[in-house]
C-alpha cells in the first residue's frame, strides 16, 4: 500500500501545481496534443566584457559568440587568442594556470587534456528570457548579511 500511495501523492502535488501556474515549463500554456510554436532562439551576448563571477572558483563565462568554433581532439579554436603565445596580440585573458595542471598537480608545459575541451565548463551568454525566478546568493551578500546580524569572526 506504501508503494501506491507516495506516487499517488506526488502526482496530486505535480497536477495540482500545473493547475495552480506555478510550474514553469517551456511549453506554455499549450495542451499536451498540440505543438506550440518554437521560441525564437535569444541572441549570444557578444560584448567581450569580463562578466563578474558569483562564487570562488566559477568558470568564467564567455563574453563573446563561438558559433562554429572548432574544439576537438586535434584543434581547439579558442587557443588562437587564450594561449600563452597569442595574449599579446589578441588582448585576451590566458587560460589558467590551473589548466595546465595534470590531475596529479604536476604542470605542463601546455593545456592538459583534461582541460582542453573549454565549454565543458566555461559558456556564451545570451539574452534570453530569464523564466525562472533566480533565488541564488552572491557570498559576498551572505557574508554582508552574517556581518550585519553581528556574527563572523572576532
Amino acid at each position: 500500500m506504501k508503494k501506491l500511495l507516495i506516487p499517488a501523492i506526488i502526482a496530486l502535488s505535480v497536477s495540482a501545481a500545473f493547475a495552480e501556474n506555478q510550474v514553469a515549463t517551456l511549453r506554455g500554456t499549450a495542451p499536451l496534443d498540440e505543438n506550440p510554436d518554437a521560441p525564437v532562439i535569444p541572441k549570444v551576448v557578444n560584448s567581450d566584457i569580463r562578466q563578474v563571477r558569483n562564487y570562488p572558483e566559477q568558470p568564467p563565462v564567455i563574453p563573446h559568440k563561438i558559433d562554429g568554433y572548432q574544439i576537438d581532439i586535434k584543434y581547439n579554436q579558442c587557443l588562437t587568442c587564450h594561449a600563452r603565445s597569442a595574449i599579446e596580440v589578441s588582448q585576451a585573458p590566458m587560460v589558467s594556470i590551473t589548466h595546465f595542471m595534470d590531475r596529479d598537480g604536476q604542470f605542463l608545459a601546455s593545456v592538459s587534456p583534461r582541460r582542453f575541451f573549454c565549454t565543458q565548463c566555461h559558456v556564451p551568454q545570451s539574452e534570453a528570457r530569464i523564466e525562472l525566478k533566480n533565488t541564488f546568493v552572491d557570498v559576498d551578500e551572505v557574508l554582508d548579511y552574517i556581518q550585519s546580524q553581528g556574527g563572523g569572526s572576532e
